[in-house]
């Protein structure tokens, strides 16, 4: 069985900080989304990994690079713009073969990993198999309706008038068969191939399509929140490790991970938190749930519930709570101008101010 993974979204949703990261690229708990989703594939037993890459291609390739430290084979391909999911199943067809395969979204984190549900699909081998959860708001999503007795009888792409509350999960399990649905297709209202209608194609050509339902935790980290959210729950498993500095005057409170060449000096640090490699926390308070990539600085300053991408400094800030800061960013306190603020701000950001 081949892995097609999919690493070549824009993610709008978490702009600014993807005009100039891949989205799969930022770290929870200081490691790329992407990554977890790697040593998934790889933990299921794949080997051989299609990765389908748009506009990030270089950043991609050179993170990931041939595959092997994750014990994978990686050839990339192209799509040359984000067509549909069933798009990129389309342009990986000499690729798979007649193989079967799990396609997996890059952006996705599912705890447990996927092992079970590959060795389900691969002792059973319906055409397709897929995975649902429970969501609060389905019209964000490929929607799932069931009949009595469990079966898929029906998906929608994003509906306005979802008939479940059952979301697809971005794990799909296919047989070649999905092929001759994909060819089928004609390009939705999004103008995309939807993955959506290509298994609604199986389904009433008669095939057979199984769905399992996770319990678990799973998020498509396409937004700020979600980002923290999978952070937070990353951090809840972190093991205390301190091969950095520590000076005297500074405490260690919880599950922290202070990795080396980095320095904790006149702080206090409460777990679970992770600082990076060559990063410095100075006269700061670091609180929980906060992920502090490599060579960021923290200078007299106050963070908690956040993620810093690497290079990024917060200096004399009273307190920051709740916050993605991307590469190399410096945030620092505003001049005493009554009545003023003072911003330099990318496309579709969102900031709060005070009164």
């Amino acid at each position: 069985m081949k892995g097609l993974m999919l690493a070549g979204g824009s993610g709008t949703r978490l702009r600014p900080i993807t005009h100039t990261s891949a989205k799969q690229l930022v770290p929870v708990a200081n490691k790329p989304v992407l990554f977890y989703g790697l040593e998934a594939l790889a933990a299921a037993g794949i080997r051989e990994l299609g990765m389908i890459v748009g506009d990030t291609h270089a950043e991609i390739e050179d993170a990931v690079g041939d595959g092997s430290r994750f014990g994978l084979e990686v050839t990339y391909l192209r799509q040359r713009a984000p067509l549909g999911l069933a798009h990129a199943v389309l342009i990986a067809r000499d690729y798979l073969g007649d193989d079967d395969f799990v396609m997996y979204l890059g952006d996705n984190f599912i705890v447990g990993g996927i092992d079970d549900i590959v060795a389900r699909f691969a002792r059973d081998r319906p055409s397709a198999q897929i995975m649902l959860t429970r969501v609060n708001d389905p019209r964000q999503f490929g929607v799932a309706q069931l009949d009595d007795t469990g079966r898929v009888v029906g998906l929608e792409e994003k509906p306005q008038h979802p008939k479940s509350d059952l979301a697809l999960v971005g794990v799909f399990l296919f047989t070649p068969e999905i092929h001759e649905a994909v060819a089928d297709l004609k390009p939705s209202a999004r103008g995309e191939l939807e993955i959506s209608d290509a298994i609604q194609w199986l389904i009433e050509e008669g095939r057979r399509v199984e769905s399992l339902t996770i319990s678990g935790y799973w998020k498509d980290t396409g937004n700020v929140t979600d980002m923290l959210e999978v952070n937070r729950l990353v951090l809840e498993s972190l093991e205390s490790r301190v091969d950095g500095r520590v000076d005297g005057d500074s405490e260690l409170i919880g599950r922290v991970v202070v990795e080396r060449g980095a320095v904790v000096e006149r702080s206090r640090v409460v777990g679970p938190a992770i600082i990076g490699t060559g990063s410095r926390v100075s006269g700061s308070y670091v609180g929980p749930f906060t992920s502090i990539s490599p060579d960021c600085a923290v200078v007299a300053s106050e963070i908690e519930y956040s993620i810093m991408l690497p290079r990024a400094s917060i200096t004399g800030v009273s307190r920051v709570e709740a916050s993605l800061i991307g590469h190399e960013v410096q945030v620092t306190p505003a001049p005493d101008t009554p009545r003023a603020h003072r911003l330099v701000l990318g496309d579709h950001s969102q900031v709060q101010l005070s009164s």
